[in-house]
């Protein structure tokens, strides 16, 4: 077997890398403790591409800890529209009201206090608290669970705790004593722009003599993957109900999925429905009246998580009953110029473009 790579060379080579071959990102140039904060937070699930407006939206208009926490939800959420996964602008707005409360408007320094912040897990604690104030803890996420498994031909995904924990200390144990925040960057960039899920960029990679999976030529192999997730097809039916130049819009519930946010009303199809007979089903129970559906206005698909949606649109009107709706937080009739105020999901936001669009 051959010999793993020391800790020294592989800190001195990975360092060596990352200075010459880091990305330009607008949350390195400063590393104020809630900018680390926040760009950790968007990126939970997103890609630094898509990350970087968003940001840099997003600073311009909460700059400090303390603008973000005396804002409001709906503002918050239409700061984060199409980023989604909103729970996380949630819970980085609670987590700023509560430092603003506990902590004097700073972020913990402690793994222990700021592991109490709601939305802050392992990874971004370890982030925060190395990249911003020097702490020595580790991150592990995909990219570097994806490092560690080939360079050391570990059998670990994360699947399990017990693989997690593995994964964990192997990560702290190749931590130096200085500039542990660098270190945690240069091993998720590598992983980010060298050490690829698929077709690795072998030659480029500062650690390339020491990995034991090119070592063996089996790099396709690790991580072992873990068993794919089914996919669920589902159908919705949506309506654009108008009331004169007015458009219905409902706030989901706060507790449920996507809660907070703004829709158009309608629901998933049940068994044999056509769209229509769908959309005047959902109608009457959600809202108490009898539409009535004029043309499609689009057929739109989009995914999340693991399902995969077909979305039918029609444009409508009351024909009778009186508007009571029972399964939102709020209602609102607005005007089509008025919709970009609200924050909607984002199959939701491809109906309200339409409907902008003159």
């Amino acid at each position: 077997m051959s010999p793993r790579i020391s800790n020294k060379t592989l800190q001195k080579h990975l360092m060596s890398w990352y200075e010459e071959e880091k990305r330009e990102m607008p949350w390195r140039k400063n590393l104020d403790p809630y900018r680390i904060l926040v760009s950790e937070f968007m990126l939970q699930q997103t890609q630094v591409k898509t990350v970087i407006p968003y940001f840099e939206r997003w600073m311009k208009s909460f700059p400090t800890l303390k603008k973000l926490a005396q804002a409001k939800e709906t503002t918050v959420l239409k700061h984060w529209e199409g980023l989604g996964y909103y729970s996380r602008a949630r819970n980085l707005r609670k987590a700023a009201q509560i430092m603003l409360q506990d902590h004097s408007g700073k972020v913990p320094q402690s793994i222990d206090e700021i592991l109490k912040l709601p939305g802050v897990g392992r990874y971004t604690a370890g982030a925060v608290l190395s990249i911003a104030f020097g702490k020595k803890v580790p991150v592990l996420d995909g990219n570097v669970k994806r490092v560690l498994a080939r360079l050391f031909t570990l059998q670990e995904n994360g699947a399990t705790r017990k693989s997690e924990n593995i994964l964990w200390d192997t990560m702290h144990s190749l931590l130096p004593e200085t500039e542990p925040g660098n270190f945690n960057q240069a091993f998720m960039e590598l992983g980010a722009t060298v050490c690829l899920p698929q077709n690795p960029l072998c030659l480029l990679c500062p650690l390339k003599r020491g990995c034991l999976a090119r070592k063996s030529g089996e790099q396709s192999l690790y991580p072992p993957r873990k068993q794919p997730t089914p996919t669920i097809k589902i159908d919705v039916s949506a309506g654009v109900i108008f009331k004169r130049d007015k458009i219905f819009i409902q706030k989901r519930p706060l507790g449920g999925l996507m809660g907070g946010l703004w829709e158009f009303p309608g629901g998933k199809f049940e068994a044999a429905e056509t769209p229509e007979q769908c959309l005047h089903r959902e109608i009457r129970e959600e809202l108490g009246v009898a539409l009535h559906v004029n043309e499609k206005l689009m057929t739109l698909k989009h995914s999340y998580t693991q399902f995969r949606v077909t979305l039918h649109v029609f444009l409508c009107k009351i024909r009778s009953g009186r508007l009571s709706p029972t399964q939102c937080e709020e209602w609102k009739w607005v005007t089509a110029e008025e919709l970009d105020q609200y924050p909607f999901p984002a199959a939701n936001i491809k109906i309200v473009k339409k409907l902008m669009t003159p």
